[in-house]
C-alpha cells in the first residue's frame, strides 16, 4: 500500500515521503496514530503544494536573513563597564548585552541565543563575535569593550 508520511517513523519514512508499505502496517498502526495517509492524487497533489511553498517561505526566510547579515556586517558594538584591577570587568559582557546594543545601535532585534560568545568577556578590550542566523549565514560583529567613566 502506497502512503505519504506526516510525521517521521523511525525505520519507514521521513515526513512528506511517498513510499510503498505493508498492508497491515498502514492499516492497523500508520493510519490510525494519523503517522500517515494514503497516497491517492489528492492527497499527492497537496503534499507537493505544501513541499513548493515551504521552499518559497524558506527561500524568503534566506533572503531577510542575507539582508540582515549585510547591515550587521562591520557594525561596531561599544560598551562600557566598570573594571577592577587590572583591566577584569565586575561581572561579565554577555550575550544579552550585546544583543541589547546591536539592538539599540541599528534596530535589528536579534536573538541573545544567535549570538556566538566562546565565553563571557571579562576583560576590556575588542573581540569578534559572530551572530548566526541560519546555517551558512553569520556576519562578525566586532565588539569594543571600555572603562565606564564615572
Amino acid at each position: 500500500m502506497k502512503v505519504i508520511f506526516l510525521s517521521n517513523v523511525a525505520g519507514a519514512g521521513k515526513t512528506g515521503e511517498v513510499k510503498e508499505v505493508a498492508d497491515g502496517y498502514a492499516r492497523n498502526y500508520l493510519l490510525p496514530r494519523g503517522l500517515a495517509v494514503l497516497a491517492t492524487p489528492a492527497a499527492l497533489k497537496m503534499t507537493e503544494n505544501q513541499r513548493q511553498a515551504l521552499a518559497q517561505r524558506q527561500a524568503r526566510l534566506h533572503s531577510q536573513e542575507l539582508e540582515v547579515a549585510g547591515r550587521l556586517e562591520g557594525v561596531e558594538v561599544r560598551l562600557q563597564a566598570r573594571v577592577g584591577a587590572g583591566g577584569r570587568l565586575y561581572g561579565s559582557v554577555t550575550a544579552a548585552d550585546i544583543a541589547e546594543e546591536i539592538a539599540r545601535l541599528s534596530g535589528l532585534d536579534i536573538d541573545k541565543k544567535k549570538i556566538e560568545l566562546e565565553a563571557p568577556i571579562r576583560h576590556l578590550g575588542s573581540y569578534q563575535v559572530t551572530v548566526k542566523l541560519s546555517q551558512g549565514v553569520a556576519p562578525k560583529v566586532r565588539v569594543i569593550v571600555e572603562e565606564a567613566q564615572g
